[in-house]
C-alpha cells in the first residue's frame, strides 16, 4: 500500500508523480495505492535558526514546552529545524520522535568570558576555543560561536576563528557564528564558517568571499524588524544608534547578498514568529517569492543534507491547492503535510 503524490513541484514547477511507500519516495507506478494526493508540492519547510524549549532567556529547557513548540512547528509545516544554540541538553527524543520535526542542534552557545546571556552557553578562553568547539561539533555535528556580542565587547579574533574552523572541520563538523558587528562578521567570513547568523553590520565587500566559501547567511530579519521601533523610541546612545542603523541597513544587505550568490536561509530566532513570516520578510527585503520560499524549503534542506522529492529519499512534502509563489500568504496554509511518509495533515471534509 502507498500514497500517490502528483501535481507540480517547486522550484521548477514541472509535473511531479511519485509514490510513497513506508517513509520514502519511490518511482513505481504499479503499486496498490490507498491514497492519492495532488496539488502544488514543495519539500517541506525548515526553520534554520530557532531555540525552542526555554520559557525565557537564561532558563534551561522545559521538556513539555519543547514538545509543544515542536508540535506547533509541525502543524505549521516545518518538517525540520536547526537549533544553533540550545538552553541545555535536549531529551533523547529530540530529533527522533516521528510526530515532530527532524532536528539538528549545536549544543550550548560558546562565547568569550563575560559575554552572552547569563545562564546560557559556555564561556571559553581563546586558548581553549578550538578544542571545545571541536568536541561539541564531534558530538552533534555543529557548534555555535558567539563571534561578537556588545558594541564594546572584544570579538573573537581572526586567528582564533581560523583555528576554530580548522579544528571543527577536522572532526567533520560545521560552524555557525552569531555576529552583529563588523569585526566579528569579517573574522567569520574570512575563516569560511558554514553559516553567519544575523550579520546586520557585515561588510558588503565580503559578499563575494561568502559565496566562494559557501558561507550561508541566516539574517533572522523578522525579529529585528519587530524590535527596531522599540529602540528608536529610546534616548540617543551609541547602542541605540548601532541597533537602529544596523536594522535599517539589514534588508539591503540581504538583497545584495542574494544578488551576489550567497545562500540565504530562513530562521525565526524566536518562537514568537513563524517561518512563513520570515519568508515574507525576506521577500520585502527584495528576494523574489521563489527565492524567499527556497530559503525555508529546498535550499534549507540542501544546506542540512536533506534530499528533496527524489526516489529513495525521505518522503517530506507540503501540498497546496495553488502555487504559493503567486501569494506568499498561501504558504501558511498547506492542505496536506506529509512527514517521513506519514500524513500529518489532510483537508477536512466539508
Amino acid at each position: 500500500m502507498g500514497i500517490r503524490v502528483e501535481g507540480y513541484a517547486l522550484p521548477t514547477g514541472e509535473p511531479f508523480d511519485l509514490n510513497i511507500v513506508g517513509n520514502v519516495w519511490v518511482d513505481e507506478n504499479t503499486l496498490d495505492l490507498d491514497l492519492r494526493v495532488s496539488g502544488w508540492i514543495i519539500p517541506g519547510l525548515v526553520d534554520v535558526h530557532t531555540h525552542p524549549g526555554a520559557a525565557k532567556p537564561g532558563d534551561p529547557i522545559d521538556e513539555e514546552l519543547l514538545r509543544q513548540q515542536l508540535l506547533k512547528n509541525m502543524e505549521d509545516g516545518v518538517l525540520a529545524i536547526r537549533s544553533p544554540g540550545l538552553a541545555s541538553t535536549p531529551p533523547d527524543w529530540f530529533g527522533k520522535d516521528p510526530q515532530l520535526p527532524q532536528s539538528f542542534h549545536a549544543g550550548p552557545w560558546l562565547a568569550k568570558p563575560g559575554q552572552f546571556i547569563s545562564g546560557w552557553g559556555k564561556r571559553v578562553s581563546d586558548r581553549d576555543f578550538p578544542r571545545v568547539a571541536a568536541a561539541q561539533a564531534g558530538e552533534t555535528g555543529w557548534c555555535k560561536i558567539i563571534g561578537d556580542w556588545g558594541i564594546d565587547d572584544e570579538p573573537i579574533s581572526p586567528e582564533v576563528m581560523l583555528n576554530i574552523v580548522a579544528a571543527v572541520r577536522a572532526v567533520g563538523g560545521r560552524v555557525a557564528v552569531h555576529s552583529q558587528n563588523t569585526q566579528g562578521g569579517s573574522a567569520a567570513v574570512r575563516a569560511g564558517v558554514d553559516s553567519l547568523e544575523h550579520g546586520m553590520w557585515l561588510d558588503e565587500s565580503l559578499l563575494d568571499l561568502m559565496r566562494e566559501n559557501k558561507t550561508a547567511l541566516t539574517p533572522t530579519l523578522n525579529v529585528f524588524e519587530s524590535s527596531v521601533d522599540h529602540f528608536r523610541a529610546k534616548a540617543d546612545s551609541p547602542k541605540r544608534d548601532w541597533y537602529v542603523q544596523g536594522c535599517e541597513r539589514h534588508p539591503e544587505l540581504i538583497r545584495k547578498a542574494h544578488e551576489a550568490g550567497v545562500t540565504i536561509l530562513a530562521g525565526t530566532d524566536s518562537q514568537a514568529f513563524t517561518i512563513v513570516a520570515e519568508v515574507q520578510a525576506l521577500a520585502r527585503a527584495g528576494l523574489s517569492a521563489e527565492a524567499a520560499i527556497a530559503s525555508a524549503s529546498w535550499k534549507a534542506r540542501d544546506f542540512l543534507g536533506l534530499a528533496s522529492l527524489k526516489p529513495g529519499t525521505s518522503a517530506d512534502a507540503l501540498i497546496y491547492s495553488q502555487d504559493p509563489r503567486q501569494n506568499l500568504e498561501i504558504l501558511a496554509y498547506p492542505e496536506w503535510i506529509i512527514s517521513r511518509g506519514k500524513v500529518m495533515k489532510r483537508p477536512q471534509l466539508s
